[in-house]
């Protein structure tokens, strides 16, 4: 009898390495494929950037609390943050939306109000896409197109040992605004006399939930004060999940130091109102859209002089692994514990 094996016990990053590791290129013009934010191809003097998202309702989000208007918003950000890191420009986008008989016109004309808000915001223009019926809510598929000079691009394999590690904002905001949303809706729910909740003090953390902003700002300050990253990712997963990415692309390892990550006042106290770890929230909790790069130790002064960047390591040899020195001068392997698909849950 043939043995099948589980998606959970592969996991997605499993799943998309087993699917992909025999794809051999076969057009010159595919300078890139699977493996990074985006795909390069090459059609003349500009790089073309490809990059393709999905969103599943009950999986990426929950319409309870999740105005159509800002998910229209998150996911066209989301999908500009890849050309982001990069170190691209997002130029066009396409939209396919699979949608059940529940949805009105109206419904989807506020969906399409977040998505036109953020291409006027991220200057990208709607060109096309597909819709088509579901039984089972709704579905969104973006595929985002950007460009940029051969010399610009700035891929996850290049990181060198001895570098410094940095990102962009505050890290686990988003995901304790998800925290704040989930228990309101549990609290809320099957008890219709139950008053409405009130966000008051945490209006910055559900924003980062809501509505993310791609770091667009950054690529912009990086290239006029001449500083390029040696390896960059977007922070869609966790920083824990994404530097680990950087690092087994480029052959090193790395250590960061807990009191040098940066997270927001409201992060911390929303964690400790929770009785979870800010930290960890931090390091794996995901949806933060922020930027992760290397850059040379040279630059350190540079880099450290702009706004809304924090050095939080520093690259290593392969041989010293991945860690975390905490507050306390313990250090800690760093795990790959953010946004799983497939888990082994079931119903």
């Amino acid at each position: 009898m043939a043995k099948y094996t589980e998606l959970s016990e592969v996991g997605e990053f499993g799943l998309i390495e087993h699917l992909t590791k025999t794809i051999q290129l076969k057009n010159p013009s595919s300078c890139k494929g699977v493996g990074d934010d985006a795909a390069v191809l090459d059609y003349g003097s500009k790089k073309i950037l490809v990059s393709t998202d999905m969103l599943i309702q009950g999986i990426h989000f929950d319409l309870t609390y999740t105005p159509l208007k800002h998910l229209g918003y998150k996911a066209v950000a989301s999908n500009v943050s890849d050309i982001c890191a990069m170190n691209g420009t997002a130029r066009q986008i396409t939209v396919s939306l699979a949608l059940s008989n529940h949805f009105s016109l109206e419904s989807v004309e506020e969906l399409y109000s977040g998505i036109y808000l953020a291409c006027e915001k991220y200057g990208v223009d709607l060109i096309g896409g597909d819709t088509t019926s579901s039984k089972t809510g709704m579905c969104i598929s973006i595929t985002v197109l950007g460009e940029a000079d051969e010399e610009q691009i700035v891929y996850r394999n290049t990181a060198k040992e001895n570098q410094l590690i940095c990102v962009t904002g505050d890290l686990g905001a988003a995901y304790m605004g998800l925290q704040l949303l989930e228990r309101e809706k549990t609290v809320f729910s099957g008890n219709e006399q139950a008053a409405q909740p009130d966000f008051s003090g945490y209006e910055y953390i559900l924003e980062r939930q809501l509505k993310p902003e791609a770091r667009v700002d950054i690529i912009r300050t990086l290239r006029e004060k001449h500083i390029h990253p040696t390896a960059m990712i977007d922070i869609s997963d966790g920083l824990s999940s994404e530097i680990m990415h950087i690092c087994k692309a480029s052959g090193i390892g790395c250590k960061l130091y807990e009191e040098k990550i940066p997270i927001d006042y409201q992060t911390y106290k929303m964690a400790e109102e929770l009785n979870m770890n800010a930290t960890v929230c931090a390091l794996s909790g995901g949806e933060d859209y922020e930027l992760l790069f290397t850059v040379p130790l040279e630059v350190f002064d540079q880099v450290t002089s702009l706004p809304h960047i924090s050095v939080v390591g520093h690259t290593t040899p392969v041989a010293e692994g991945y860690q975390l020195r905490t507050r306390d001068g313990n250090s800690f392997e760093l795990k790959a514990q953010g946004w799983t698909n497939f888990s082994a849950t079931k119903e």
